[in-house]
């Protein structure tokens, strides 16, 4: 599954938080394995930050972060930067609030079309 995030950081923040993401820790990378996220993306506008997960199971991988003790550590570093992720709402599950709703894809449209 492929999940879109919209985070904001702190004001100032903006070129840390880049040269942190040179290169996170090895043992983070582990982490994000362990939970079966296979990519993670994330593109900068301001201070608002867009992330793109590839994943099979976004909330069990959420939920297997927070357990990890690697990225309670980097949560615990990383929070220096980042001042909240925007919350949909609409669902219970934390993770689920804070994934993005589609709103329209090309290749989807452009199937359709060609069923007529």
């Amino acid at each position: 599954m492929r999940v879109a995030l919209h985070s904001v950081l702190k004001e100032g923040q903006e070129s840390g938080y880049e040269q942190t993401h040179a290169t996170v820790p090895e043992d983070l990378l582990a982490a994000l394995r362990r939970a079966g996220i296979t990519d993670w993306r994330i593109w900068r506008s301001g201070r608002h930050l867009f992330h793109l997960v590839d994943c099979e199971d976004f909330a069990a991988a959420m939920a297997a972060l927070d357990e990890d003790p690697a990225n309670q550590r980097w949560q615990g570093f990383i929070g220096a930067y980042v001042d909240h992720f925007e919350d949909t709402g609409g669902c219970p599950a934390e993770s689920e609030r804070m994934a993005l709703g589609e709103v329209w894809q090309l290749s989807a449209q452009a199937k359709a079309a060609e069923r007529g």
